[in-house]
């Protein structure tokens, strides 16, 4: 039988994912007296984007100087890797090397230089191929790019912590997991939260849905032409005969016409290997399996325009992605380009995660992070890499737009109307 909530929330936020933990962190702890609720449909938080990703702490190094991803991802990593130093997070600021296999990557290597330091990256270096055997022994390419601010972090713990201190510092506060959000509607004054188990009610939501963002979204009253599209990654990890060959993080030079960063080498806080991810579309938006399927994200994307412009402007990566995903052996022929001494048994099938790229009717990849108001609610309606490593200056954005649009006070007993 469905529970009646009845007592309102002063801010609900959607989404339990480590972008959504990180605005429950900072708007509660920015404002203490709001009673607040994190919803999340999974049993567990950051239990999909955040949960499967590479667990790099970004540097910020590759993304459009004054873009929102380039200023929230220096300000977020710093204010990350304090927030692993204070609360005991699993992390290393390891430094990685950005490699150039061939001449042809020359230009977008010093164009990546250049975008760093106009970015602030602190320590950014170019190095040659001794440089890079120096980091990398057993890396091989012409010239590259040593990054000592990017490092790895278990984002699942970041994420929980987060969740933890915003409880800490309101006990009327609540976490409700295994619930998902149904329907949202408005009625005097309040904003009502449906869920599968009940129905809550908030003055004021804010949306951190990652691959269900488009479709809160719209069910929230806003008129989105855009639409997310997912696609799976699949890692590789390196065996016990394969893992002395990569000591911290190793990135190719990206390919300037395909919208991922490449198949890369990552050492991860547990002491594992990864390699990957390729990025194929996927036609189950959280399906982590090569062949898993759902109708209806099928349906939703394949009917959408925009999914076959972005197809027929990558047709050539994507086939390559997809072969690739089924054949180990031109998976590890693309990692042999990094670290030719790479052999079969070096490597073995890892996980895979799921990447929302919400994508323009004109296969646009819409790549910055976007954020947007509508009257009672804030959704974050784009938020790819490298937004766990932007997540809390996200939350500080959200918490700076929720004062400004919801007439939010910091030392009030109870919010704005």
């Amino acid at each position: 039988m469905e529970q009646q909530m009845n007592d309102a929330y002063d801010v609900a936020v959607i989404g339990g994912g480590i972008v959504g933990a990180a605005v429950f962190y900072k708007m509660q702890t920015r404002f203490p007296h709001l009673k607040m609720i994190l919803i999340e449909k999974e049993a567990i938080l950051s239990d999909h984007q955040t949960g499967h990703n590479s667990g790099v702490i970004h540097s910020g190094l590759y993304y459009k100087p004054g873009s929102l991803k380039a200023v929230n991802c220096v300000k977020g990593r710093k204010e990350l890797v304090a927030f692993a130093q204070k609360y005991g997070i699993d992390h290393d600021v390891c430094g990685k090397v950005v490699v150039a296999a061939d001449e042809s990557e020359l230009p977008m290597l010093e164009s990546i230089y250049q975008t760093g330091l106009k970015n602030g990256i602190e320590g950014l270096e170019k190095i040659d191929a001794e440089g890079i055997r120096e980091r990398e022994p057993h890396c091989t390419g012409i010239a590259g790019l040593w990054v000592p601010v990017t490092g790895i972090i278990d984002f699942r713990q970041a994420t929980e912590k987060m969740a933890a201190l915003a409880l800490e510092a309101n006990p009327d506060s609540k976490l409700a997991l295994g619930e998902e959000v149904t329907k949202t509607s408005e009625s005097g004054g309040l904003k009502e939260i449906k869920t599968s188990k009940g129905t809550y009610s908030a003055r004021y939501t804010v949306f951190c849905a990652g691959l269900q963002a488009d479709r809160l979204a719209r069910k929230d009253g806003v008129k989105l032409r855009e639409q997310v599209v997912g696609f799976r990654g699949d890692y590789y990890e390196l065996t016990e005969s394969g893992k002395h060959k990569v000591n911290n993080l190793i990135y190719p030079v990206p390919n300037p016409d395909f919208p991922f960063l490449g198949v890369h080498f990552t050492r991860m806080t547990n002491g594992e290997i990864e390699c990957g991810p390729n990025a194929v579309f996927t036609f189950k938006r959280e399906g982590y399996g090569k062949t898993d399927f759902d109708l209806r994200d099928s349906f939703d994307a394949l009917t959408y325009g925009g999914t076959w412009r972005l197809f027929f402007k990558n047709m050539k990566f994507g086939i390559d992605e997809y072969r690739r995903s089924f054949s180990k052996r031109r998976f590890l022929r693309t990692l042999q380009r990094l670290i030719p001494s790479l052999t079969p048994d070096d490597i073995r099938p890892g996980r895979a995660g799921v990447r929302a790229l919400l994508l323009g009717a004109d296969g646009d990849t819409r790549d910055d992070f976007r954020i947007e108001y509508t009257g009672r609610s804030i959704h974050v309606l784009n938020a790819p890499s490298p937004a766990a490593t932007a997540s809390l200056a996200i939350g500080g954005q959200v918490c700076e737009m929720a004062e400004k649009h919801f007439g939010l006070e910091r030392n009030t007993a109870k919010a704005g109307a």
